[in-house]
């Protein structure tokens, strides 16, 4: 595979005291559609036992995906439901959302998880908010003969000389993809995505080889920016290896970001303000 670029996830808090790892970027787009990704990891309960209380978005994306443990997710639109591991979660905040994301009472093995913000065109920034979950549904996934294994969260993918088309979540801004690729011990992955203009990594577990010399050079918390018309290739060493896998269409727009709100101006942030003070997002009942 070739990397275009490499960066690596920032320790950070958010919510209510959760502590998270955080790849980001608002400003120069290099991810876009994509703007960033959190990483909730932990065993100790006091790294996120205080969740994300009631909040406002607005202009983006939020693609929440669990691997351990779980959150309650509440809503304006009357939304109740809880985020369990294999479930993802997808919401178009259009105009406005107010949400909160608690920690679940019977999820006591720590919790792991992401959240993803995907960017929207500036035609689609107001239009009425939309929300998807798989809870209680399988991902469709796809094991090769080594042990590496992909699981189609959101769009359409390819594995093993197949399509894996994600059974439940579709439609994502700027065509984007999300999938979680899983590789036992020594385990190897060949990927053609050259149907798609931008195409990245984030490595949650484990080392990637670099090439053909062997050298274990990507690490767990990067994320790396490939070029989708070259063919990818992974291989795991012995301890094996995860990572979150993104594909899309970039939109090209500038953007400018306060807070939970992503837009087009700084008119439009304030309106957005403006508008979420008087109440105009409505509230969790």
């Amino acid at each position: 595979m070739k990397v275009l670029s490499q960066f690596s996830a920032k320790a950070a808090m958010d919510g209510d005291g959760v502590n998270i790892r955080r790849v980001a970027d608002f400003v120069t787009t290099k991810f876009d559609p994509f703007l960033m990704i959190d990483e909730i990891k932990s065993d100790d309960e006091q790294d996120f036992i205080g969740g994300f209380p009631a909040h406002p978005h607005r202009g983006m994306e939020t693609f929440t995906y669990i691997r351990k443990g779980g959150f309650e997710h509440r809503d304006q639109m009357g939304n109740v439901k809880a985020i369990r591991a294999g479930d993802v979660q997808w919401m178009s905040t259009g105009f406005g959302v107010v949400h909160s994301e608690m920690p679940l009472a019977d999820a006591v093995d720590g919790l792991h998880g992401f959240q993803i913000w995907v960017n929207m065109p500036a035609k689609d920034k107001l239009r009425p908010a939309t929300y998807q979950d798989t809870a209680g549904s399988a991902s469709v996934e796809v094991t090769n003969d080594t042990g590496a294994s992909l699981k189609a969260l959101a769009g359409d993918w390819g594995f093993k000389d197949q399509p894996l088309i994600s059974a439940t979540i579709q439609g994502l801004a700027g065509e984007a993809a999300i999938a979680d690729l899983s590789l036992a011990p020594n385990a190897e992955a060949t990927l053609d995505l050259s149907q798609h203009e931008f195409v990245a990594l984030y490595l949650y577990q484990g080392d990637l080889s670099k090439g053909e010399d062997s050298q274990w050079s990507y690490h767990q918390g990067e994320f790396l920016v490939l070029d989708s018309q070259s063919v990818i290739k992974f291989k795991a060493d012995e301890r094996g290896a995860g990572m979150l896998l993104f594909a899309g269409k970039p939109i090209r727009e500038k953007i400018v970001q306060m807070g939970p709100f992503v837009m087009n101006t700084q008119a439009e942030i304030q309106q957005a303000i403006r508008d979420y003070q008087e109440g105009r997002f409505g509230y969790i009942a």
